[in-house]
């Protein structure tokens, strides 16, 4: 029932003009800091972990622009998931999608995005465009589960890959050239793995990017979202195809990858999901961060 009200609430904050959803949005973001004492906490590891060259104060000041650019983004993806198809496409430009045509017509793409946050109305604004397929995993709340899925898949027919359910369906869909949309930098446990460095702290990530490119023979065509000053367009941007993506060493190629999103994330640390809890996973012996 509480699921149901708050996604109800939600719903309604969709009606809103954008100038106003954007100040809503960012006050609601302000408040989550105050009052989900949790989060502020990983936040606050996060940034000790990654930025550990920054002040207190200077963090502290990054942490409240989190929070704000978090609440603003949650409350404009009611945009994307209710919106018609029109008031999408203004919430967010494409730029750069030349660098995704010309892999496609090469062969199988594996589109990567880093986890800022912005990556709902990324995959949903990406969805008006494009077949595609993505992994997902399912959500405790059946409810919630029901309605992300209904959502992401309302614009086109998205084929939704449960990790729980295994890697063999997405095979099947990049060799027919079904283009996989990839969110690389979260924390899944140990289990498929390794441990490289995300701001020079090892991080449990998953290593399935170069291996589903080398299986596939897949482009790796990497893809950002900008959250812009409040009333403007969400920047989506494609970049080139990485080369000689990948090479004879995974660990070499996830560890590329690592260092590829944080230069991301350094370019707009605002803007990173720094609410997951991305050093969950210990390598044997190392202490708990959170």
């Amino acid at each position: 029932m509480l699921t149901r009200i708050a996604l109800a609430s939600l719903w309604l904050l969709h009606f809103l003009p954008r100038s106003v959803l954007s100040r809503v949005g960012a006050l609601a973001g302000t408040l989550l800091m105050v009052l989900a004492a949790e989060r502020r906490k990983v936040v606050r590891v996060n940034l000790e972990l990654c930025f550990p060259e920054l002040s207190q104060a200077e963090r502290n000041r990054l942490a409240k622009a989190h929070f704000r650019a978090f609440g603003r983004a949650l409350a404009e993806t009611t945009i994307a998931w209710w919106s018609g198809a029109g008031r999408v496409r203004k919430l967010a430009t494409i730029e750069g999608k030349q660098h995704f045509d010309l892999a496609s017509r090469a062969g199988p793409v594996i589109v990567l995005a880093p986890h800022f946050v912005g990556v709902e109305i990324l995959a949903i604004r990406l969805s008006i465009e494009e077949d595609a397929q993505s992994m997902y995993s399912h959500q405790k709340n059946a409810v919630f589960d029901r309605f992300l899925v209904s959502r992401r898949t309302r614009f086109r027919p998205i084929r939704l890959a449960s990790r729980q359910d295994g890697i063999k369906r997405v095979i099947r869909g990049l060799k027919a050239r079904l283009p996989l949309f990839f969110l690389p930098d979260m924390d899944f446990g140990a289990r498929d793995a390794i441990f490289v460095p995300f701001f020079g702290v090892p991080a449990a990530t998953i290593d399935a990017v170069p291996r589903l490119a080398k299986l596939t023979r897949a482009r790796v065509v990497p893809v950002v979202i900008e959250q812009k000053r409040a009333g403007e367009s969400y920047a989506i941007r494609f970049l080139p195809a990485w080369e000689n993506f990948p090479g004879d060493d995974f660990r070499a190629d996830t560890e590329r990858m690592n260092q590829f999103i944080e230069q991301c994330a350094r370019a707009m640390p605002e803007q990173y999901y720094w609410v997951h809890k991305r050093f969950k996973t210990r390598p044997p012996g190392e202490k708990r961060f959170y």
